[in-house]
């Protein structure tokens, strides 16, 4: 019995005469340093490049936030909000036109629902993999969480591009899609929405096949037809609640959004509704784009060239270059309008689509703002020249938010049993829009009044998940 003790007591005294250690190896359990823990991911998780850029982008900015709270580390916070909560990967048959056989991937990253059922957009695209879907849902994770709304983090999606499909293929496609998608959605569970090729046809397929298959008449797909369950304003939500944004921002400056020259890349729902909400307020957006390159119009594209657009890129499914044919104006093919002279630029097409040098030029032809209507468009280096010029930039998850705010109303809607005019979910996408703007000017304002939009939505978001995180224990 006397050993034990001497060996307890020898214990006790090497604990409390070296705590000077102690400190050291506290001070480690407390820290988390973004550098390590995304190092730490990259070799877990090798050639997934879009996801760590997603990641690094995120946690170099709540490093600090998150510091402050020792017992999140403690609880190993940050590599479980780092991992999706699932990973479902399937193979996707189906019959095209011609008798063929065609075979593609299909995709359900359901990343965190601490707060709310996993939400987010299924995309079809050629370039859809697990990384970029994996990068969008972490992402929609803050977003969501930005909006106040009670909804997870998600993205779906697949490589079948519905480019040049005829509507019966897909339509087989997306019923052979739902045939596996379904077992892991529900009201409650997963709500997928729209997303880069999927608009309110493919949506209506897919909810078709799900009724179908389950059958149920419930609100698990958002973006769906009108006639069906769907929301007012849903295709144009993420548009306007980017423009509402934006407006928000100038104001800290006392800036007016009327008479304003804007850049605007995309020519889909995000783009075009982007252009209908700046038009409404006086600006003047002179540029669309399309994968194959972009027009510039220098008298601005007016509302009667908007319904032409969305006639084009909607019905007929062309390219942005026949705008250049119908109007006359310039047209140059595979390239990006950020060199263009402007005020304002709004990229609302994809993922970095302005790089380093792309925001040089914007920043030296006298570019004062940039929000993104698009996940991601801008890259790192883009985002430091912004940042380092004090540029008023807007962070997608931040900006827009409007879209997945409106599916979230949406939800709502359908759950209720209810119908909304356009002008009360408008006012409410308003309102969720300026609270975003709020929470963003709280968290992201400098010592030197500069407002780092980007740390303000990474801190608000974060910090809402991360306390729900801490309340329903290590599961």
């Amino acid at each position: 019995m006397n050993w034990l003790i001497k060996i307890k007591t020898q214990k006790f005294k090497i604990a409390k005469g070296d705590n000077s250690k102690l400190k050291i190896q506290n001070s480690k359990i407390k820290n988390m340093n973004a550098i390590e823990t995304v190092e730490r991911l990259k070799q877990r998780f090798p050639n997934e490049p879009e996801y760590i850029q997603a990641v690094s982008q995120v946690l170099g900015t709540i490093e600090e936030e998150y510091n402050r709270h020792p017992e999140f580390d403690r609880a190993n916070l940050i590599e479980r909000l780092c991992i999706p909560d699932r990973i479902i990967s399937f193979r996707v048959t189906w019959v095209d036109d011609k008798g063929n056989v065609q075979t593609n991937m299909g995709y359900r990253i359901q990343h965190n629902n601490v707060i709310g059922p996993y939400k987010g957009g299924i995309r079809f695209h050629a370039s859809v993999n697990q990384s970029i879907l994996k990068f969008l849902a972490f992402e929609q994770t803050f977003k969501n969480s930005l909006t106040t709304l009670p909804m997870g983090g998600a993205k779906g999606g697949s490589d079948f591009s519905p480019r040049g499909k005829s509507n019966a293929e897909v339509m087989r496609f997306c019923q052979a899609f739902m045939n596996e998608l379904y077992r892991h959605i529900g009201p409650d569970e997963d709500v997928p929405a729209g997303d880069i090729g999927v608009g309110g046809r493919e949506v209506g397929y897919m909810f078709g096949q799900y009724k179908k298959l389950t059958h149920t008449f419930v609100g698990v797909l958002t973006g769906k037809g009108q006639e069906f369950g769907g929301s007012l304003i849903r295709p144009e939500a993420t548009g306007y609640g980017n423009v509402y944004f934006l407006e928000n921002m100038l104001k800290t400056r006392g800036i007016e959004l009327k008479g304003k020259r804007v850049l605007v890349s995309g020519s889909g729902n995000v783009a075009q509704y982007t252009v209908e909400k700046l038009i409404q307020l006086g600006a003047i957006p002179v540029t669309l784009s399309d994968s194959d390159g972009y027009i510039y119009d220098p008298d601005g594209i007016d509302a009667e060239k908007l319904a032409y657009v969305k006639e084009l890129k909607n019905v007929e499914r062309g390219r942005i270059r026949e705008y250049a044919e119908e109007y006359g104006v310039k047209y140059v093919a595979g390239a990006r309008p950020w060199g263009e002279k402007a005020d304002i630029a709004l990229p609302s097409a994809t993922q970095n689509e302005i790089d380093g040098d792309d925001a040089r030029t914007l920043v030296a032809n006298g570019v004062f703002a940039v929000s993104e209507g698009a996940n991601m468009p801008s890259t790192p280096e883009a985002i430091k020249v912004f940042q380092d010029a004090k540029l008023l930039y807007a962070p997608g998850k931040a900006a827009n938010a409007g879209g997945v705010a409106v599916s979230g109303l949406e939800m709502s809607q359908n759950s209720e049993r209810l119908r909304w005019s356009s002008e009360e979910v408008d006012s409410k996408l308003h309102n969720i829009m300026n609270e975003i703007h709020a929470n963003c000017v709280k968290y992201g304002t400098q010592a030197d009044g500069y407002i780092n939009y980007v740390r303000g939505a990474n801190v608000a978001g974060f910090l809402k998940v991360a306390k729900a995180m801490m309340a329903q224990g290590i599961v």
